[in-house]
């Protein structure tokens, strides 16, 4: 979600550059930086889809008329010369390392808005690439070309190098992988915990209902979703779900903690760090910790380097969600939106969807065929249908996306 957190932003800024002298009191700066409470009221988006030459889609893309079609709107890492101007309804354009295209939504208090803005978004964003020869791609992994980086950053560098000494999953799901992150409140301070829980709860059945990347580079892999597969090996210390039964919010300062540092930021270089060493470790001078202690600035960018299927950000930025078929990209958007709408929805979500709560492989493998999240996920569907009368879509927009949840229960 492309805003700024007036809490985030006012504790980091009176932070950065100071020591981080012991764990307390990084636990409790995490906290205060990842979870900004009050009345949930706004809702945003991350759209990513792979690119495709349109004549030839297992064509290696080619960067240059990616930046040529993208223009103005294209981001420096890719034309560093680039103004990089907002679209017209406000929408601002990433490039993932791999070439894939991502929009990111201004936060917006009506997911009715929400869906008209960033439909037209959407629509001139494919027509400048249409005019350049280049397609938007309609699954969460590319089905047609291996993975191939793009985009020579200091940091895409240091994490392709950081995930190539675990496997070779890293670099299919950075430069070969797109999905669709939705971006909710974190809620009043009695209710993030319940609305994170629920968040992860859901995940299963979500992630089964969606999935959408059966092929890859060429190959059917025998997964619904080849990107969580890919996603979660990539590293599971900073990738997988928390443990079931450990996915409170309270336990996310924790886990930030107890991950290894993917490297060490020195002004535009990125190092890697001695020998592995979590950010506890290195507060503390454990042997492989850089030869400096960390600041909060360093802590900042160490939030960055997780990956998981919940991340907290000062709101609750949900990963989990494979990038859908051209035109269906709304409907797992409205389903969250929906069943986050209410807090008593919330919490039945949650109770609907816990039989399934630790199936996270199996949704990604079987999808629906799970016989446990084949028998949650329509008391899931069910709830969220009932509940799109909740949000302010139009008529014709929640009929839409009653009809599509209807063909995707089945």
């Amino acid at each position: 979600m492309v805003a700024t957190v007036p809490h985030l932003e006012s504790v980091t800024a009176s932070s950065r550059g100071r020591v981080v002298t012991d764990r307390s009191g990084a636990e409790g700066y995490v906290g205060r930086v990842c979870f900004k409470t009050g009345p949930p009221r706004r809702l945003g988006i991350e759209l990513e889809w792979t690119v495709h030459h349109t004549e030839d889609p297992s064509r290696p893309l080619d960067p240059a008329a990616l930046a040529a079609a993208l223009g103005d709107h294209a981001p420096r890492t890719l034309r560093p010369d680039s103004p990089h101007l907002a679209l017209p309804r406000g929408g601002t354009v990433t490039v993932e390392p791999g070439g894939q295209v991502e929009i990111s939504t201004p936060p917006e208090s009506s997911l009715s808005r929400l869906h008209a803005g960033t439909a037209s978004d959407i629509d001139y964003v494919a027509d400048r690439l249409a005019g350049a020869g280049l397609r938007l791609g309609d699954h969460g992994c590319d089905p047609h070309r291996p993975a191939r980086r793009v985009l020579h950053t200091p940091r895409y560098a240091a994490m392709e190098r950081a995930f190539d000494r675990i496997g070779p999953h890293g670099r299919s799901w950075m430069s070969g992988s797109a999905g669709l992150q939705v971006c909710l409140d974190a809620g009043t301070t009695d209710r993030v915990a319940a609305r994170w829980t629920a968040l992860h709860r859901l995940g299963p059945v979500l992630v089964a209902l969606f999935a959408n990347s059966p092929r890859q580079a060429g190959r059917d892999t025998g997964w619904a979703s080849s990107r969580v597969r890919t996603w979660f090996d990539t590293d599971p210390s900073r990738t997988h779900p928390p443990p079931p039964g450990d996915g409170e919010a309270g336990s996310w300062a924790g886990r930030i903690l107890d991950t290894p540092v993917l490297f060490v930021r020195e002004g535009e270089d990125m190092h890697d760090p001695p020998a592995p060493v979590t950010f506890a470790g290195w507060i503390a001078g454990a042997p492989g910790a850089p030869d400096r202690p960390p600041t909060y600035d360093d802590l900042d960018y160490h939030l960055s380097t997780l990956f998981t299927p919940v991340r907290a950000r000062g709101y609750l930025e949900v990963r989990y969600l494979d990038a859908q078929p051209s035109g269906d990209w709304f409907t797992p958007v409205a389903v969250l939106a929906a069943l986050f709408a209410r807090e008593e929805t919330v919490d039945e979500a949650s109770e609907r969807a816990l039989p399934a709560a630790d199936r996270w492989v199996a949704a990604a493998r079987d999808g629906l065929a799970d016989p446990v999240i084949g028998a949650v996920a329509p008391r899931v569907v069910e709830l969220a249908r009932k509940s799109l009368a909740d949000t302010d879509l139009t008529a014709a927009q929640a009929g839409a996306v009653d009809d599509r949840l209807q063909e995707a229960a089945q």
